[in-house]
C-alpha cells in the first residue's frame, strides 16, 4: 500500500482510508475485473448512452477471457482497491501508443479507472491514482495520461484537481457512436509522490 498526497489539495499528505488495500490483480481476478468493468461502466455511462452501444462496447472490452489477455500482456497492470475485504475499484496501467497531444517523456496511460459508486467520497479514488502513478513510475515513467469523456464533468475535476491538464481530445468510439474524449496529462517528476 502507498502513502498518497491527496489530489484534492496536492500540498497536503493524508492517510488512505482505513483497511484500504490496493493490490496488482493477477489471472485469478480475470472474472472479477470483468464483472467489475462491466457493472462500473454501465453505473458510470449507461444512462446517457444506447443499450446497443453499450452492449457492443461490452463485449470488446469485458470478459473473462478479454482481461485473461490483458493479465498476461507485459505492457499491462490491473489494481484492485479492496476496502475491509469489499472490492471498490480498479484501474488499468498501460505502456504504449500515446496521442500526439502528449509531448511529456515517457508517457504510460491510465486506460481504466473506476471506483464502486458506493466507495465514491472516501478517499479511494486519490488513494488509487497515486498507485497508479507509482506503478507508471516503476515502468520508467515520465509522464502520466488519460482519456476522459468531454460529458464527464465530475471525473474531469477529479483528474484535475490529481495534477493533470488538458492538453487535447481524441475520439473514443463506444459501439457505433464516436464520441469526444479530452486527453489529460500530468508529470511524474513535478511532484514528489
Amino acid at each position: 500500500m502507498l502513502g498518497t498526497h491527496n489530489c484534492m489539495n496536492p500540498d497536503t499528505k493524508i492517510a488512505p482510508p482505513a483497511g484500504l488495500h490496493i493490490r496488482r490483480a493477477t489471472l485469478a481476478d480475470a472474472p472479477l475485473i470483468a464483472s467489475l468493468g462491466a457493472e462500473t461502466f454501465v453505473t458510470s455511462f449507461g444512462a446517457q448512452n444506447t443499450r446497443e452501444n453499450l452492449a457492443k462496447h461490452l463485449a470488446n472490452a469485458f470478459g473473462e477471457e478479454i482481461q485473461r489477455r490483458e493479465l498476461t500482456d507485459p505492457s499491462v497492470t490491473y489494481l484492485i482497491a479492496e476496502l475491509d475485504g469489499r472490492t471498490a475499484g480498479y484501474a488499468q496501467v498501460r505502456e504504449g501508443e500515446a496521442p500526439e497531444c502528449i509531448t511529456g517523456a515517457v508517457p504510460v496511460e491510465v486506460r481504466r479507472f473506476y471506483v464502486v459508486h458506493d466507495f465514491h467520497g472516501t478517499g479511494i479514488a486519490q488513494a488509487l491514482m497515486e498507485a497508479c502513478a507509482g506503478e507508471a513510475r516503476k515502468r520508467g515513467g515520465r509522464t502520466l495520461w488519460l482519456g476522459v469523456w468531454d460529458q464527464n464533468p465530475r471525473a474531469i475535476r477529479f483528474y484535475t484537481k490529481c495534477g493533470f491538464e488538458d492538453v487535447g481530445g481524441q475520439t473514443f468510439l463506444l459501439g457505433d457512436d464516436p464520441q469526444q474524449d479530452r486527453v489529460l496529462s500530468r508529470s511524474l517528476e513535478a511532484r514528489g509522490t
